[in-house]
Formats: structure tokens, C-alpha cells, sequence
């Protein structure tokens, strides 16, 4: 079918029977691309090892496999026969990935620079160096070859939606059908995450959906199908038989109990260990703080409680409460199950399932304590940033409202293997900076000082105590290492019980042989050379400059000529002219996204379930914008670029952290206006000018192709921060206006 054809098609009405079968095959195309592309970022971010380093990677793979779809629904070939063949050797070669790096250890992946990093990524630093019958794979090549092969499984997917877009006449209903469509997936998505389903099922289900595409279905579209969902099965019960393995909304959890790691999206995370007879460092802040004359602490705040070392070590000094706070609730179940010390069963712990951040601005104690806890996801926030589910516990602002919480004799504790020099210089200036006093640094082993320059590693176990000026917890652990020089820590903490711990030499404790003891004391920190601090604006910890790192600048430039190249192979690029006005529509939309999911993460959680909501509003947004079309049939456009501009510029601004100072009811009418208002002006532009469209497949394929873009730009946020990310957008929505038709239309929306 010619591209012609399929735009004549367009004005067949067909009976009302035929017209909701149109609308039922768009609802059910668009309900399978957002599923099918939620559980793609899920499965191969969790099965490729260090794949979710890349921003985007996944959701632009999809973008463009749809895009260059919807671009090919003219063609006569039925792309939809490739999806069951490409999904099977992507997923294949995802599963030969993780055996040959984890299981045979045959394949290392490199994260190049990790040595000396400019942006450190957790749990890359296990990479060592090759032996002779390892095979070495730079990530950027792993990261090339899955966008190839996930975006030619959406290519087949995309020429249906764009078949279904040109069948039905009315171009905003259709829209409005596809986003019901989508969001109907992201509800469906968001209820088997929130029951742990394994993507067995996820696959499965859209198996299914897929199969009433096919124009018929052959031996060999049935065998690839029914091996792929077989072996994803396969998969998942091998990896049940090792260990006990749950698909929590964040991460892919292996539970060990005989030893009691648990691992996340195949890296090592954390074990439970019986608090007392190890775990020396989790006890260290309560015998610093015991030794030093203090009674125990009253009230405690743990971020990042996990499965239950840290509330153990808490409740063995002795403190009168515990706020466990934990975002992941795989993780704390399992404590709360199988944790050594049963440390969730103490009537003194109360357990919050909650963003760090988000608890402690909620909160109206005061404590004694409050710890960041061995705080690091391994995982980014969602697939739209650069942000990591603990991108917001590390900035100024939050150390701010860490203080306002924190009583004027208590201690503010932040303790992990922070892998590099620079960043414990970039935490201690920001201690000093927001709290007043010189924090106290302790590494173990002991370290004397801390260039920037360290490469820490994870040997280094460091501590940095910050407080109030005046507070006496953390004047009088600085008193006593001052005079006594050193602490001393037994391996087995329950030495310490009989003990003072400060003093020149090792206690001398009958039947503990002197080398229990682990000599510790104050480091110096070099703060010169530790970059930028991080702001809410640019809540970058792990990024030692205001700058985009090599690795991203290779990821962007890979993802862009990957793309320019499946468009000019597999798109009739050269016999349809894309259209611009939607493809910087895309681009800016993007970005809107982004930054919509940014200021509502920082306001109210980096949660999964906030992200899914703020998704969904999104698409709840466009939806009025397209009744407001279809109501009221603007004609003229350039009111609604202006005023899309405005509410850009606003955003752009007004500091996101001047919402977080608002009273309850005003910070949530106020985000979701500065959100949410320019999405719907975007949504009248597009939808007005969708309505108009003579080829809707190339028009929503151009629109989708702009969405790349504006992916591939969200990696300036990591130089201009996220507010000044949207005069990008605003440049993008400007290009759009300028290089589209006029902005008055000539015809009824929608009639054609």
C-alpha cells in the first residue's frame, strides 16, 4: 500500500460497527506499545549488567522502533512479523550477557574511567582487571547493539499504530483513543509491579496482543513466541531455584538465605549480618558517641534502613526509638523475616515505606540521630533523568532539612564506600556549609587524610558526622579523639561492651587477642578541586563537574547515528517529508516530561508510585487539551505558543525548592500548576495540529522521532541543572512554531 493509499483510506467513515472496531485495534496498538515498552525498560535494565547507566537508553530504543513504524505504515511488507524474531534475539542475547559476565564470568563489560571517574556509577568499581580468558566489552558497544535490536522489535508495533491512526478520520479522537490507550497500560503496568508479577507474564500478556496483529500466524512466528515467553519462563525459574528471586517495582531482588546477600539487578547490595558479633562499622556511631560520656540517643532517624543492620546496631546502643525509613520494601520484608537480630520485631522501631527525603520534610520529631544509611540504589530514578533514586538526599537543601529536624545536641551520621576522595570532600563542605561546624571524618581502616584525588574504592569504609554548632554529641567525640588520638573498634562489636574505645593503644580485654582491634581516628579532608556542591537544581553528587562526562557524550553521539542510520534503512525517509513542527513538538515534550517527573520526585518522593501518577497526569493532561480541541476548534495557535512559553519561563525561573517551602495545600496546587499547565497548552498545539494532518502515520512518527531528541538533550541537565533544561524546551517549542504551517488554521479540526 503506497503512502498515498494510505492517506485515502483515512477518509473512509465505514458503519459504526467498523468504525469501533478502528477505534478498539487503535486503543488495544496503543495499550500494547506503553506496556510492552514498561516492561522492556524494566527486563533489560535488570538483566544487562550497567545498562541503566546510559539515560534514556531503553525508552529512546522504543521511541524510535515506533517512530520508524509509524513512518513505514505505507509500505506493503507487515513489519508486525518481525516483532516475535527480533524480541527473541534481543532477550536471547540479554540472557547470553548476563551468563557469560555473572555466572561464567567469561564477559567483563567496561565502564571506562572508573579508576579515576568524573562521574562515579555504584558497583562498577567490582570490574577488575581482565584475566586472559575474559573477553572485555566497552559498555557503549553493549549499549549500541541493544538499542539496535529493541528498536527494530518496535518498528513492526509502530506500523500498526500508524495502519490504525490513518483508518479512523478524526485525528483528535484518535488521538484521544491512543492516549486512553497508554494510559490503561501504565495502570496495568503500575498494578502487576505493585503485585511483583514475574515477566513471564508481562511477556505473555503481550504475546497475546500481539498475536491479533499478525496477518496470520506461521510455524515460525508461533515457535519464536512460544520461545521466548518459554525461555523468559525458563529463566525465571532457574534463577528461583538458585535463589529466591522477586520483581519488586525497583529492582529484580536475589535473596540468598543461607548467607543473606541480597543482590539487585545482578549486583551485590547488601547482607544481613548478626549485629554484635560483626558488623563493626554500623555500631561505630553509638560507642563514638557512648565512649565519649553521652547517653544513648533517644530518637533515631535511619534512611535507607534496608533489610535491618543498621536499626540492629541502634537498638544494641541502646536508643529509645527508631525511624526506619526504606524505600524498597522487598528489602525490608526480608529483614523483617529473616534479619539474625529480628531487629523490626523491637516494639521501639516504627517502619516507614517512604522516600527518604519526602519523610523527613513530613516529619514534625526532633532527633537525636538521623543517619543516611549505606545510601546508594544502583539504579536511576526512571527512565526520563539522570536522576538516581538518591539523587535528592545529597543536596544542600536536604542537608537543610536534615538540620531542622535535628536536635541541637544530636548528630547528623552519613556513612558508605564512597569510592572517591572528592566526593567525601564534597559531602564535608556541605556539612560545614549548611550546619555551621566542622563535620568529623573517619575512615576504616583508618585513613589520616582524604585527597581528592583518592581512589577509595570499596575497602574504605567512611563516616562523616556532621552536627549543630555547639552539639554536644559531636563535640565531645571530637574532644576525645583530640586527646586520646585514636578509637579502637573490635571486629566483633560485643568487645567493645566491657570497654572504652579512645586511647593511644588497643584495650586490653581478657581473651581478645590485640588484633581484634581496629585502630581508628579523625582524616583530614582536601576540599580544593571537589567540584560544584549539588543544589535541588543540580542534585549530582556522583558528577564531579557541571559538565556532560565522555561517556555520555559517546552515548548520545552512538544513540543519535544508530538512529539516523535504522530511519534511512528501514523508514521511506527519501519518498515522505517528516514533518518539523512535530518533531520539535516531540523534542520539547520530552523535556516537559522530564521536568515534570524531576520537580514532583523532589516535592514528593522519588517513589515508583509518585512517577507512575505524575505519568499518568501527564497523559490525563493531554487528554483535556484534546476534549478542549474538539470542543472548542481553536484556529489560531500562536496564543497557545505564548502562553506555553510563559509557563516555561516561570518554571525555568522560580527555583524548584521554593515549592517545598509552601504550606500543604499551596505546594501541591502550585507544582501541579507550574507541571502541568504547560503540558496542556503543548497538548492544544499538538492536538490542533494532529487535527489537521493529511498523513497522521508521519506526522505521529515525526512527533515520536522528536521525542529522541529531546532524550538525547536531557543529558544538559547534568551542565545547566534541571530548571535551565527547559529554555532548551523553550528553544525547541520556538523551532516548532517557526518552521511549521501558519499558525492560523484554514479548516474544521479534525475534517478532512
Amino acid at each position: 500500500m503506497s503512502v498515498e493509499t494510505a492517506s485515502q483510506t483515512t477518509e473512509l467513515q465505514g458503519d459504526p460497527g467498523e468504525l469501533r472496531a478502528r477505534y478498539f485495534d487503535l486503543f488495544l496498538i496503543s495499550f500494547l506499545i506503553l506496556f510492552f515498552e514498561l516492561a522492556s525498560i524494566r527486563w533489560f535494565g535488570s538483566n544487562v549488567i550497567f545498562l541503566t547507566f546510559f539515560t534514556n537508553l531503553v525508552l529512546m530504543a522504543c521511541f524510535l522502533g515506533m517512530s520508524v513504524g509509524l513512518l513505514s505504515a505505507g509500505r506493503r511488507q507487515n513489519l508486525i512479523t518481525w516483532v516475535f524474531p527480533m524480541a527473541l534475539l534481543a532477550t536471547g542475547l540479554a540472557v547470553a550477557t548476563l551468563g557469560a559476565s555473572t555466572i561464567w564470568r567469561k564477559l567483563l563489560i567496561d565502564v571506562g574511567g572508573q579508576n579515576s571517574p568524573q562521574q562515579v556509577f555504584f558497583g562498577t568499581e567490582m570490574v577488575k582487571a581482565p584475566n586472559p580468558s575474559q573477553f572485555v566489552v566497552p559498555i557503549e558497544v553493549m549499549a549500541a547493539l541493544f538499542f539496535v535490536l529493541i528498536s527494530l522489535t518496535f518498528i513492526g508495533l509502530g506500523q500498526v499504530m500508524g495502519r490504525a491512526f490513518a483508518a479512523i478520520p478524526n485525528r483528535v479522537v484518535a488521538y484521544s483513543v491512543d492516549i486512553l490507550g497508554s494510559l490503561t497500560g501504565i495502570v496495568i503496568f503500575g498494578l502487576m509491579s505493585l503485585l511483583r508479577t514475574p515477566p513471564v507474564l508481562w511477556y505473555a500478556i503481550g504475546t497475546v496482543i500481539i498475536l491479533r496483529f499478525l496477518p496470520r500466524l506461521t510455524w515460525f512466528q508461533a515457535a519464536c513466541a512460544i520461545v521466548l515467553v518459554g525461555g523468559i519462563g525458563l529463566m525465571g525459574y532457574y534463577e528461583g531455584a538458585r535463589r529466591v528471586t522477586i520483581w519488586s517495582p525497583y529492582y529484580k531482588v536475589y535473596y540468598n538465605a543461607k548467607t543473606g546477600v541480597l543482590t539487585t539487578n545482578n549486583l551485590g547490595h547488601q547482607q544481613m549480618v548478626p549485629v554484635g558479633e560483626s558488623g563493626a562499622a554500623y555500631m561505630l556511631p553509638h560507642l563514638l558517641n557512648r565512649d565519649a560520656g553521652n547517653a544513648p540517643f533517644g530518637r533515631v532517624m535511619i534512611i535507607g534502613a534496608g533489610s535491618g543492620n543498621d536499626v540492629s546496631a541502634a537498638l544494641k546502643g541502646g536508643v529509645g526509638h527508631v525511624d526506619a525509613v526504606e524505600i524498597e520494601p522487598v528489602l525490608n520484608e526480608t529483614g523483617q523475616r529473616d534479619h539474625p537480630n529480628k531487629p523490626y520485631s523491637d516494639p521501639r522501631v516504627s517502619i516507614h515505606l517512604d522516600d527518604g527525603r519526602s519523610f523527613v520534610r513530613r516529619s514534625d520529631q526532633t532527633y537525636d540521630m538521623i543517619t543516611y544509611a549505606l545510601v546508594d540504589s544502583l539504579v536511576l530514578h526512571s527512565g526520563y533523568s539522570s536522576l538516581r533514586l538518591e539523587s535528592f538526599l545529597f543536596t544542600e537543601q536536604a542537608f537543610a532539612d536534615v538540620k531542622a529536624r535535628l536536635g541541637d545536641d544530636g548528630l547528623f551520621v552519613m556513612y558508605n564506600y564512597f569510592r572517591q576522595g572528592w566526593i567525601v570532600g564534597r559531602l564535608v563542605e556541605m556539612a560545614r556549609k549548611v550546619f555551621g561546624a566542622e563535620p568529623i571524618v573517619i575512615s576504616l581502616p583508618n585513613m589520616p587524610s582524604i585527597q581528592a584525588a583518592d581512589s577509595m574504592v570499596t575497602d574504605r569504609f567512611t563516616f562523616v558526622i556532621a552536627g549543630k554548632p555547639g552539639s554536644k554529641a559531636l563535640e565531645s567525640i571530637r574532644k576525645g579523639l583530640q586527646e586520646h588520638k585514636f578509637f579502637w573498634v573490635s571486629v566483633r562489636p560485643k568487645d567493645n561492651e566491657s570497654s572504652n574505645g579512645y586511647g593511644p593503644m588497643p584495650p586490653e580485654v581478657a581473651g581478645v587477642p590485640a588484633e581484634n582491634w581496629q585502630k581508628i581516628g579523625p582524616a583530614a579532608v582536601d576540599t580544593s578541586g571537589i567540584g560544584p556542591l549539588p543544589t535541588d537544581d543540580w542534585p549530582f553528587l556522583y558528577l564531579r563537574e557541571a559538565s556532560i562526562p565522555g561517556l555520555n557524550w559517546r552515548g548520545m553521539a552512538l544513540v543519535a547515528a544508530l538512529s539516523m542510520v535504522i530511519l534511512y534503512t528501514f523508514a521511506p525517509v527519501r519518498t515522505v517529508r517528516p514533518n518539523a513542527r512535530m518533531f520539535f513538538l516531540g523534542a520539547g515534550f520530552m523535556l516537559l516530561e522530564t521536568k515534570g517527573v524531576v520537580h514532583m520526585a523532589l516535592l514528593f518522593g522519588s517513589t515508583w508510585v509518585v512517577n507512575s501518577i505524575v505519568f499518568f497526569a501527564i497523559l490525563v493532561m493531554i487528554l483535556l487539551s484534546n476534549f478542549f480541541v474538539l470542543a472548542l476548534k481553536p484556529r489560531v495557535l500562536w496564543p497557545h505558543y505564548l502562553f506555553l512559553t510563559a509557563a516555561l519561563l516561570v518554571n525555568a525561573i522560580i527555583p524548584m525548592s521554593y515549592f517545598l517551602n509552601l504550606p500543604g495545600a499551596a505546594k501541591v496546587v502550585t507544582s501541579c500548576a507550574v507541571v502541568f499547565v504547560p503540558v496542556f497548552f503543548a497538548g492544544v498545539i499538538f492536538a490542533t495540529t494532529f487535527g489537521e494532518s493529511r498523513h497522521p502515520d508521519v506526522d505521529f512518527g515525526s512527533n515520536i522521532a522528536g521525542v529522541i531528541l529531546g532524550g538525547l538533550t536531557e543529558n544538559f541537565s547534568l551542565m545547566l541543572g534541571f530548571d535551565h533544561l527547559l529554555l532548551l524546551a523553550v528553544a525547541f517549542y520556538f523551532f516548532s512554531a517557526i518552521l511549521g504551517p501558519r499558525l492560523s488554521m484554514t479548516r474544521s479540526v479534525g475534517v478532512e
